[in-house]
C-alpha cells in the first residue's frame, strides 16, 4: 500500500516551489521524484525551494533524489534551496550531511531572498 505525499508546485517570479507534504517511503519515492523531475524539466538556470512544512518523514532514497536535483541544479548553473523542516527532517538531513551540501533557510520567505525574489 503506497503511502500518503503531496506535492503542492508554484513559480513565483523565476522560482519553481515545490511544498511537500505526508511521508516520502519506499512506497511513493520514485514516483514522487519522477514527477518532479518531469516538472523541472531542463536544470539550466533553474532555481528551486523545496518547502518541506508538511513532510514528516523521508527514506534514504528520497534523500538521493534530493541530492541528485541539487547537483544537477548546481551543475547548470542553478539554486536551490530547502526550507520549512521540521526537527525531525531537519535531524535526519543534517545527519547525512545533506544540510552542508544544500542551502538552507528557515522559511520559504528569506529562500525567495537569497534568489533575489521577494513573495507576495
Amino acid at each position: 500500500m503506497e503511502t500518503l505525499v503531496n506535492v503542492k508546485s508554484r513559480t513565483i517570479a523565476d522560482v519553481m516551489i515545490f511544498e511537500l507534504s505526508g511521508e516520502l517511503d519506499e512506497t511513493n519515492a520514485d514516483t514522487t521524484f519522477t514527477s518532479l523531475y518531469s516538472e523541472i524539466g531542463d536544470f539550466s538556470g533553474k532555481k528551486l525551494v523545496f518547502n518541506l512544512s508538511g513532510l514528516t518523514y523521508l527514506n534514504s532514497k528520497s534523500i538521493g533524489y534530493i541530492a541528485d536535483i541539487f547537483s544537477n541544479i548546481e551543475e547548470n548553473g542553478g539554486k536551490m534551496y530547502l526550507t520549512n523542516m521540521n526537527e525531525e527532517v531537519r535531524d535526519t538531513l543534517e545527519l547525512v550531511g545533506i544540510t552542508s551540501i544544500v542551502p538552507v533557510t528557515e522559511t520559504e520567505e528569506k529562500a525567495l531572498g537569497e534568489l533575489g525574489i521577494w513573495s507576495q
